[in-house]
């Protein structure tokens, strides 16, 4: 048609105009003032922690650490983290269902997964009472054949797996999502049975990712307080852990002990954060190299 002369595009690079570009001083205050809360909210209450433990001097925070009763809560505590971390693991199997098979009812699988985020740690402990105390649900038949879960290691074990159980779901889920199931079809068409697959491909393909899972899962086991504190049934050198424990001798005034045994947990917590942020590195850049 005359007079329809076709629109000719050239590549001209765009500036940014001063209204969309950020000013050095925002930038700057943002930082600041993340840097301010970080100090004021973590880092001041964790040098506080230690500077009250070891304020009686280095014999009375050695005194504090190796009291019976606190080594019976440290071991009650790691003993009770050794069973649920890796009993954990099993999230793996909710993962795999939700990200390699479609199926009805999906959506509800992953709303009983985020359960635990939902529900009060306390009222997951009642739960538990009202099913397994010597009046509750069960509580007939397990007095019967002598089985003891209420104020004891297994309620215990039973709260700290109800509020740690989504965590290597949830951190699992993405990274299979990611991943596809292309590999898997693979090795099933080459002839692999479904468990080999799963050890030979699935597995070493979702490692780090799992890793992660079970440290962010430790962590929530050591400083797990309201389900546990229901469960317990706080008996002193047998039921108490790390953070029940903290919370007696607090009560009791016996603030230097308090902290000295709040300054192993957070050195745990360091630990773990440690871990946590190698592992979430490497995810991360395996992740992104099954993007590109």
């Amino acid at each position: 048609m005359a007079g329809n002369v076709p629109i000719q595009y050239t590549n001209i690079p765009l500036k940014h105009s001063k209204a969309s570009a950020e000013s050095p001083w925002i930038r700057w205050l943002l930082i600041a003032i993340a840097l301010i809360f970080l100090l004021l909210f973590l880092v001041l209450p964790l040098i506080t922690i230690f500077l009250q433990a070891f304020e009686k001097g280095i014999d009375v925070y050695i005194k504090a650490i190796t009291d019976p009763e606190t080594m019976s809560a440290v071991k009650l505590t790691l003993t009770v983290t050794a069973i649920a971390v890796p009993l954990n693991a099993f999230g793996i199997a909710a993962a795999w269902a939700i990200t390699k098979f479609h199926f009805k009812g999906k959506n509800v699988l992953i709303t009983v997964i985020d359960l635990p985020f939902a529900i009060s740690p306390v009222i997951a402990g009642l739960v538990f009472v009202l099913l397994f105390s010597t009046n509750g649900l069960f509580g007939e038949w397990l007095s019967e054949h002598n089985v003891k879960i209420i104020f004891a290691l297994p309620g215990i074990v039973l709260a700290t797996l109800f509020v740690t159980f989504p965590f290597v779901a949830r951190e699992l889920i993405p990274l299979m999502q990611a991943q596809g199931s292309s590999e898997e079809e693979a090795s099933l068409t080459l002839g692999a049975s479904g468990w080999k697959t799963f050890w030979r491909v699935t597995l070493p393909n979702i490692k780090w990712g799992l890793l992660y899972g079970m440290i962010l899962c430790n962590a929530r086991a050591i400083g797990e307080f309201g389900a546990v504190s229901v469960v317990s049934g706080h008996i002193r050198g047998l039921t108490n852990t790390m953070p029940l424990h903290i919370e007696i001798l607090y009560g009791e005034y016996q603030f230097a002990a308090a902290f000295s045994v709040a300054s192993l947990m957070s050195l745990l917590a360091i630990l773990t954060l440690v871990l946590k942020s190698i592992l979430e590195w490497v995810t991360k850049k395996q992740i992104n190299r099954l993007s590109n």
